[in-house]
């Protein structure tokens, strides 16, 4: 029984801390804060998490945090309307009551009122901290818009004022009007969201002028704020001499009253009515299910993506015995982990991930999460309140540049850097059944002679083949033949000619290139790649995907063979020549007598036109804290003929990806940097060669050690599938479906779980994004 009175020595040095950040607290027991390194850990006897850290840590300070919502009439939840896509802070203390304890884990006492009073600082520290998981929202992230060369350099000497009459010039329409700034054209926009008409003659004004930027009328403030579009670079951009450049077209600001919605609440107005459909085939809503492995993951804004494939994972049962939920082990973990705080340390964040899902503790109804049906007033369901996973959000996307933001993510690649963090944090067991080999092999059409490469994968990406039935509308989308998809794997596992320089006929020929499973993976992820390349820019096609009617499919047909006996290996690729010229020897020897190292004596005088000494010197001292300055020199390492070419390289890295990106994207395209781009948009995951990897394909006939198994048959089951709703992977929405023992069909929709009825399986299954299948 804890002491209550307060002659505990050691609370008196709780003075000198500093007010921490706090993490959720809304249990029974609440959650204790510990003083000393400010982490978070429940009370209860199961799992006791604050005791331990006390004890593993010798921090024998912590305040327990306890909060209950504020009743309704103390509240006001009336929200004045969005105008920014930003997150607004919300203050926990206009929504709920709070209470706080102090206690000394090593006396087993707990402060009284007078010992409370002399570090009040650090208690209110600790209650009008914001949680980590709302610093994170609050940061999270605003449209970012920005100005363009177009809206930077705009000539307007052609402008001769709007015209007059509030209508399109070429249409009667008086509503989401554009004006040109560069003549003052007037023009009606493309149709939007909530039924505002438009004809695009304001497109059409741009594609014959080639004037790139407008202005929406409607949205004109007299802050000198409006939205701006330039149809060069084909997005929202900000004009900062707008005020100008308007008065230059016969428009003054100040005059000017915003009628209209801007693209921003457009945007917003659309997102807060974007979801699945909840309801099934009966025209009722889908009923909630509860228990373990059926806990929902609330959304963080924008975090679906996240919660779809964390569903996904701790339904295989790798993930589920490894990290604790079919054990144990979670408790005993925390007593021997060796990072700091829990928060920092990914083991302890899938072991809390485990536990939350698949316990089943906190899978239960709640009435704060009630939905009724719009068409049934007596049709009403309870869903759980979900998990916040934000301090595994927060830890598995630091210093990412990506998955540390609050945007929209695609379940693929957050997918492949989750296995990544995983194993470069030595957590790779569970992660092996994921792993499987890839064979590819290379004959030359000359000499017949081959070579064959095995690369390791996670998932297989699958071409869709995109054939258009009926054309978008106005307010309708575009509809595609379905396809096939053992016809796609087909397609992957078939043969490609492709230009190749043959090291054994030392000439240019045609090669064969032919794809098939080095091994087989236990967990067969498939990411079917329904992409088209507009403007350089990915867009999601809608393309049917259709799998055998028993959901199984067999790999048997596409395992490799390896180097047959009566096959002759092709021989190592030639060096190339060096293209870097003979250096000026005497100036070399006075550069290197000075202390210079070879590489840096070799790259001033290249810079200098390899005149003399004194000239490469002075540029060396210019130069000396270049961050290339020790790199090889370009043309000096003597690359293979079938190896990327630099240049190409640099071109495909200026466009934001990674040399190992771009030197695998040349070497799949068969060193076509039009076609490399395709491919890298179309494999958004793949990290590219490593240094470790072998420079082209592998002559070696022996077999690489890569994860899976090569024995047959291969066969395997629709375990799960992710589907995405939305123009973009990097929008919209996402969900799972996992097929479960006992429940059959279960759609994870954010904190709604619910059992999925046969049309919800049917319509999205062919629209999946991602399918999992398990080997059977």
């Amino acid at each position: 029984m804890a002491q209550s009175k307060g002659q505990c020595p050691h609370f008196t040095q709780l003075i000198a801390l500093q007010p921490p950040r706090l993490s959720q607290a809304d249990s029974p027991d609440g959650v204790d804060v510990c003083l000393h390194c400010f982490n978070g850990g429940c009370l209860g006897e199961e799992r006791h998490h604050a005791r331990t850290h006390a004890e593993r840590t010798g921090h024998i300070w912590s305040l327990n945090f306890k909060r209950s919502p504020k009743p309704k009439s103390q509240r006001d939840d009336n929200e004045p309307p969005l105008k920014r896509l930003a997150i607004v802070e919300e203050h926990e203390a206009d929504k709920y009551d709070t209470m706080t304890t102090l206690r000394c884990w090593e006396c087993n006492s707990i402060a009284d009122a007078e010992v409370a009073s002399r570090v009040a600082p650090l208690i209110n520290g600790v209650a009008a901290s914001l949680s980590s998981a709302r610093q994170s929202e609050v940061k999270a992230w605003e449209e970012e818009l920005e100005p363009c060369e177009h809206t930077l350099t705009l000539d307007q000497s052609a402008a001769t004022g709007a015209p007059p009459g509030a209508h399109c010039s070429n249409c009667d329409l008086k509503e989401n009007l554009w004006l040109c700034l560069t003549c003052g054209s007037l023009g009606c926009g493309r149709p939007q969201y909530g039924g505002t008409g438009g004809n695009g003659h304001g497109l059409e004004h741009w594609r014959s002028t080639q004037h790139p930027v407008s202005i929406k009328v409607g949205t004109i403030t007299p802050e000198g704020a409006a939205d701006a579009y330039c149809y060069a670079c084909d997005d929202s951009r900000v004009d900062p001499e707008l005020a100008v450049h308007l008065r230059n077209v016969g428009i003054d600001v100040l005059t000017q009253t915003k009628t209209e919605k801007s693209m921003t609440e457009l945007q917003i107005e659309h997102n807060l009515k974007f979801d699945f459909s909840m309801t099934g085939e009966d025209g009722k809503l889908l009923q909630p299910v509860f228990g373990p492995g059926l806990t929902g993951l609330q959304n963080l804004g924008n975090s679906c993506y996240m919660a779809s494939v964390l569903q996904a994972l701790f339904t295989l049962p790798s993930f589920k015995s490894y990290y604790g939920a079919a054990s144990n082990t979670t408790t005993e973990h925390a007593l021997v982990c060796s990072v700091a705080l829990p928060a920092e340390c990914l083991e302890c964040q899938m072991r809390k991930i485990a536990d939350g899902l698949c316990s089943g503790r906190y899978s239960k109804p709640s009435a704060l999460n009630t939905i009724q049906n719009e068409k049934n007033a007596e049709d009403t369901v309870r869903f759980q309140d979900g998990l916040r996973p934000a301090s595994f959000k927060a830890l598995v996307g630091k210093g990412h540049p990506e998955f540390a933001t609050m945007r929209q993510q695609d379940a693929e690649e957050f997918l492949e850097h989750l296995l990544a963090s995983l194993r470069s944090a030595n957590q790779g067991t569970p992660t092996d059944v994921f792993r499987f080999g890839i064979e590819e092999r290379l004959k030359c059409n000359e000499c017949g002679k081959v070579r064959y490469r095995v690369d390791e994968h996670d998932s297989i990406g699958v071409p869709i083949p995109a054939k258009e039935l009926k054309p978008a509308g106005e307010g309708t989308k575009a509809e595609y033949e379905s396809v096939q998809l053992t016809d796609c794997l087909d397609t992957v596992a078939g043969e490609e000619a492709l230009e190749y320089l043959c090291p054994s006929c030392d000439k240019t020929v045609i090669a064969i290139k032919r794809t098939r499973f080095a091994t087989f993976p236990n967990v067969f992820v498939v990411h079917a790649k329904k992409f088209q390349l507009v403007n350089w820019v990915p867009h999601k096609l809608d393309v049917p995907v259709l799998l055998p009617n028993d959901d199984n499919i067999t790999l048997d047909k596409y395992l490799g063979t390896g180097m047959q006996p009566n096959e002759v290996a092709l021989p190592d690729d030639k060096p190339a020549p060096s293209s870097l010229p003979e250096f000026n020897a005497d100036a070399m020897a006075q550069l290197a007598s000075m202390g210079f190292p070879e590489i840096r004596c070799k790259r001033a005088l290249l810079a200098t036109g390899n005149s003399n000494a004194a000239v490469a010197m002075e540029w060396l001292f210019l130069h000396l804290e270049d961050p290339d300055i020790d790199d090889p020199l370009p043309g000096g390492g003597a690359p293979a003929p079938n190896q990327a070419n630099p240049e190409q390289v640099a071109m495909i890295v200026d466009m934001g990806f990674t040399p190992a990106q771009a030197k695998k994207a040349l070497r799949e395209s068969g060193g076509n940097p039009e076609q490399a781009v395709e491919w890298l948009f179309s494999n958004p995951g793949d990290a590219g060669d490593t240094e470790e990897a072998a420079p082209a394909i592998s002559a070696a006939p022996s077999q690489p050690k890569v994860g899976g198994v090569d024995n047959l048959p291969a066969n395997y089951r629709l375990k799960a599938f992710i589907s995405h709703k939305g123009p973009s992977v990097h929008s919209g929405h996402y969900v799972a479906h996992i097929r479960t023992e006992d429940k059959g069909w279960v759609l994870y929709n954010d904190e709604k779980v619910v059992r999925a009825d046969s049309e919800s399986v049917a319509v999205l299954k062919p629209l999946a994004y991602l399918y999992i299948f398990e080997k059977i």
